[in-house]
């Protein structure tokens, strides 16, 4: 049993492809994404993060989104949609108040279509919040765009109280391998294994700033907020792998560990207590020895972690049936398995919804069924895992899934393809 946790913890390892031709350090991550397939949407779009034009805001199914290229990886924000295609262009539908798609969309109803962001280099991976958006290039440089906000509105990106429409350079002194994005914070880890972050402090998310600065940096300002900084642990940890929650963050060692900071008033982290965390704290109820953990998302009070064996689990709130772990379940502490699917490749949450995606390219959907997030055409709340059916999922493997604040996008891609 060891020998095969030790090998999927080698796979997860930063690699540095030596290209010749550019004697350009490429930088490689597993999460990147592998298939390219086409983009489903569902849920409720009256700000055009559906993709589908100004008359459809709203689908109980998923619909197909047109698209100029195949598609690599999708990322819900909070009310605007990121796709990555295979060639390594962006292309952003949506939400355009605070500058999160990148793009002028002065043009009337520009912004419910799918436009193309301007980036000279090659994208490899996406993210994405509420109101910004970043990117991570094949030579390990980010670019960020949009907004950063806190409780009281607008902090800026990576200058006090300035957003940005338009993609700009996040200043780094190491090469980053992976970028995940919360509602308004953003974590980097470098090929170092160093973690940088940024963005909002005020539930812990940094893991770097202080409770007494946390409040727009106190005397110390914003900017100690705003450029990403790095996250320090007691003795030397080489992280290899982050994820978000809406305000909290998962970091995983390269021993495996799994490191958690940030908001965990329903337990989202994991910890016995509610407390904010302020610092990365090593979590100990995902020490399991016969596990290692291979993906986490959060929503706004729950989390999902999926182990190597292909077992999800959820942990944190319980209200609306987030946790999937059939009707009348009560919050939890640590990671608790969930039934009724078969093994599963990925996991990721929204606010107050959740979703695996299974080996076998099928996927489940559970929780607040207000937004038509789930894909039953029904608003019913869902107590345990559904399976998601519908016209465009026949003969379609599902890759990927990501949700925003009222909608749900689906990497897919067609059965004869594989």
């Amino acid at each position: 049993m060891p020998a095969k946790k030790s090998a999927i913890k080698r796979k997860s390892e930063p690699v540095v492809e030596d290209d010749k031709s550019s004697k350009k350090v490429k930088v490689s991550h597993r999460s990147y994404g592998k298939e390219a397939g086409q983009v489903l949407v569902l849920g409720q779009g009256d700000v055009g993060q559906l993709g589908l034009g100004e008359n459809i805001i709203e689908r109980k199914k998923p619909a197909l989104v047109s698209l100029p290229e195949k598609i690599l990886q999708v990322i819900a924000g909070g009310m605007h949609t990121v796709c990555l295609s295979d060639t390594g262009h962006v292309y952003t539908f949506g939400c355009n108040d605070e500058g999160a798609l990148g793009r002028d969309t002065t043009e009337e109803g520009s912004e419910m279509v799918p436009g193309k962001v301007a980036l000279e280099e090659k994208v490899v991976q996406v993210s994405a919040g509420d109101s910004h958006t970043a990117a991570l290039t094949d030579d390990g440089t980010v670019y960020i765009w949009g907004s950063f906000r806190d409780n009281n509105g607008v902090i800026g990106l990576l200058e006090p109280m300035k957003t940005s429409p338009a993609p700009v350079k996040v200043p780094m002194t190491e090469l980053v391998v992976k970028i995940a994005s919360g509602n308004d914070h953003l974590v980097l880890v470098t090929m170092e294994g160093n973690l940088y972050t940024s963005g909002t402090a005020e539930q812990g998310q940094l893991g770097r700033v202080p409770e007494h600065f946390s409040n727009r940096g106190g005397r110390k300002g914003l900017g100690r907020l705003l450029v990403p900084q790095v996250v320090k642990v007691k003795g030397k940890v080489h992280f290899i792998d982050a994820f978000c929650g809406a305000y909290f963050t998962f970091a995983i060692s390269k021993e495996g560990h799994v490191y958690g900071f940030g908001l965990s008033n329903y337990h989202q982290l994991g910890t016995k207590s509610t407390k904010m965390c302020f610092v990365p704290v090593k979590l100990t109820c995902f020490k399991n020895s016969t596990t290692s953990w291979v993906d986490f998302s959060g929503g706004q009070h729950h989390t999902l972690c999926l182990d190597a064996a292909g077992q999800v689990y959820s942990l944190g709130r319980a209200e609306y049936g987030r946790l999937g772990l059939g009707s009348g379940a009560e919050e939890k502490n640590e990671p608790t398995p969930v039934a009724g699917m078969e093994l599963a490749s990925s996991v990721t949450c929204g606010a107050s919804v959740s979703y695996a995606v299974t080996r076998e390219g099928s996927v489940y959907a559970w929780g607040m069924g207000t937004n038509l997030q789930l894909g039953t055409g029904e608003e019913d709340d869902e107590w345990s895992p559904v399976k998601m059916t519908g016209k465009q999922l026949e003969n379609r493997a599902v890759l990927m899934a990501s949700s925003g604040g009222q909608h749900t996008v689906l990497l897919v891609k067609d059965k004869q393809d594989s």
